[in-house]
């Protein structure tokens, strides 16, 4: 075959979906991953600075961010991996579907695939048994593992509801430190309050951030206004809302590679392998 419907047939069998949703979660991922290490270090920063002179208020605090952040490295590390493994089984069970409906012509692998998922011709002819060729027995074996979306479906459904709960633990320091900048404004624009400047605070231990014992533990007036136009501050509140967009981003990929799964389950199970749920 020529080159042009070669490389047509190649693009009939792609998994459209998965390949945006992986292309989706690696940006989500690498964007919260990054910016949330980054925003973690500047927060200490500014906690060591501004909000306590003693290192035994904000001890625990370190441990906690530390904590935060290899989980953050686990997390990369999780991901990338599992985000291949996802566009793997859509491949596979992409082009099993196609072929169901007869719109990809399938290849030695293809063949070798559709015998695994499908439930398909296991290499019996009209002449007998047939010998298969070597790259259909690994795609054979391969379909065995892969060709399972269900599987998929059920991990992927656990794996997002449990980031859920870190999408929602994103926004947390978005808001706080939204908060802080939304007071820093009210202290730069005094015609637009009825509140006097030295009573406008930001109090770190109203959020658990510090021990209620911490001194000073808040900062208010003119030097909150002074630690709002520091580049460490502005820095870290953009970082913040990025690693928040970026969790964002991979909830999305997540639910778009269970919608994409559970499609394909649901083919193959109704009309590649005839049976009922």
């Amino acid at each position: 075959i020529g080159l042009l419907e070669c490389c047509a047939r190649c693009l009939i069998g792609a998994p459209f979906a998965s390949l945006v949703a992986t292309g989706l979660c690696f940006f989500g991922v690498a964007l919260f991953c990054g910016c949330g290490h980054e925003a973690l270090t500047g927060t200490e920063q500014l906690i060591e600075t501004y909000f306590s002179k003693n290192f035994q208020d904000y001890e625990y605090l370190i441990d906690v961010i530390h904590a935060f952040q290899y989980f953050i490295y686990g997390t990369a590390s999780f991901f990338f991996l599992y985000g291949a493994l996802l566009l793997a089984e859509g491949f596979y069970t992409t082009g099993a579907v196609r072929q169901i409906f007869g719109d990809y012509r399938t290849t030695i692998c293809g063949k070798g695939l559709s015998a695994t998922v499908t439930g398909g011709p296991k290499g019996r002819g009209a002449r007998g048994p047939q010998r298969a060729h070597s790259w259909q027995r690994v795609c054979h074996c391969l379909g065995k593992w892969l060709g399972h979306p269900d599987k998929f479906v059920g991990i992927t459904y656990v794996l997002t509801i449990i980031w859920l709960l870190v999408f929602a633990c994103s926004a947390v320091p978005v808001y706080i430190y939204f908060n802080t900048w939304t007071t820093c404004q009210s202290i730069a624009n005094p015609t637009k309050t009825t509140a006097s400047i030295g009573t406008l605070c930001a109090d770190a231990r109203m959020y658990g951030v510090l021990p209620w014992n911490a001194f000073p533990g808040k900062v208010c007036g003119s030097n909150l206004l002074s630690i709002c136009k520091t580049s460490e501050f502005q820095m870290t509140f953009h970082l913040f809302i990025a690693a928040f967009v970026g969790a964002a981003a991979t909830l999305v990929s997540l639910l778009t590679f269970i919608i994409a799964a559970t499609y394909n389950f649901a083919v193959l199970k109704l009309m590649g392998r005839g049976t009922k749920f």
